[in-house]
């Protein structure tokens, strides 16, 4: 540990919540202030670690106040906490999604441009090494012009995810959960999204929440978009199973994005690019590049970046605006499946 630690406390002992925890706790420009969860099973938690704990962020201000706050309650309690945190000064980082309406995100993202307070979204994704590798790729103008991009999300979630409650409701599906992940990369790769069309069904679970969509995506550039998402597949196309960002899934030897252009087309997260020889045509043959990528976790580098935007002064690599602007295409994408379905929400 530094001699000057940035001081973070963690809001919401959930399955992040912890993952956070351990990351705060392994970085040496790090310290955890607290954890501030009300359960019992945080409060075990925290004491078998022989970390602070308090029930809620009154409390832990009257303890010393931290240098900054990690939010990882449920997401319908992400707006209020966040603007407690705004209140009390404290820069802080909202787990994905900011909010689950657009109308309270914006209210966060005012509320924190107005009092000057940095405020991160957890879109852990843009850190990876992998994803910068292909932005760098895609920026060159290796792969030209950009026209189309899909995407894959297919894995299976056991039964026990669905023992919690809000998880069967609706807006607790993976258009939500795991799809705003997906569309926040796409966003950063490549270019603002100004159009959705989709589809959704539950067909296998019959709960309130969405189980599988797919979706049609417009670029201001230009280019056009498909995304396939369902979490009652088995299958091995889906950043989860590819990446290598978190141990506890199996990675496979496979890709989830497709990003093609005039000049060549790659796989990420293989980063795989794919280019034509001499001239471009459909006879000529193919060079194969492989691009390799720092084999780092994203998690700890977010934390990293976020101890450098309270001690520094750094801007957040994902600010508020950026996690709204991706909550506005998955807020296109729900009423767009609305519409299909006749305009009845689930």
């Amino acid at each position: 540990m530094s001699a000057n630690p940035v001081h973070i406390a963690v809001m919401g002992a959930g399955l992040i919540g912890r993952r956070h925890v351990e990351h705060i706790l392994a970085a040496p420009q790090a310290a955890l202030h607290s954890i501030i969860d009300p359960s019992d099973d945080a409060r075990a938690f925290a004491q078998n670690r022989g970390l602070r704990w308090h029930p809620d962020l009154d409390a832990a201000l009257q303890d010393g106040k931290p240098d900054g706050l990690i939010i990882a309650t449920p997401n319908a309690m992400h707006v209020e906490h966040g603007l407690a945190a705004i209140a009390a000064g404290l820069p802080v980082l909202v787990e994905k999604p900011l909010a689950t309406e657009l109308a309270g995100a914006e209210r966060l993202v005012f509320a924190a441009t107005k009092a000057g307070i940095p405020l991160a979204v957890g879109h852990h994704r843009r850190h990876n090494p992998l994803i910068l590798r292909a932005k760098k790729l895609i920026e060159e103008g290796r792969l030209g012009r950009i026209i189309s991009v899909h995407g894959f999300f297919w894995l299976i979630k056991p039964d026990d995810y669905y023992e919690i409650a809000w998880r069967r409701e609706a807006g607790a599906g993976p258009i939500l959960i795991n799809l705003i992940h997906d569309i926040d990369l796409l966003r950063f790769l490549c270019g603002e999204i100004v159009d959705a069309r989709a589809m959704r069904s539950s067909i296998i679970r019959n709960f309130p929440v969405e189980e599988t969509a797919v979706v049609l995506l417009r670029f201001a550039n230009g280019a056009l978009g498909t995304f396939n998402i369902s979490d009652t597949i088995v299958a091995p196309w889906s950043w989860e199973q590819t990446s290598g960002e978190n141990a506890v899934y199996p990675r496979t030897d496979e890709s989830c994005y497709l990003i093609g252009g005039t000049e060549g087309s790659l796989t990420i997260p293989r980063l795989e690019l794919w280019r034509n020889g001499h001239a471009r045509g459909w006879h000529e043959p193919f060079s194969t590049e492989r691009h390799i990528a720092p084999d780092q976790d994203p998690l700890r580098l977010q934390i990293e970046q976020f101890c450098r935007v309270i001690r520094d002064g750094e801007a957040p690599l994902v600010p508020g605006h950026e996690g709204l602007a991706s909550l506005r295409v998955i807020e296109m994408i729900r009423k767009a499946a609305i519409a299909d379905e006749g305009g009845k929400d689930t």
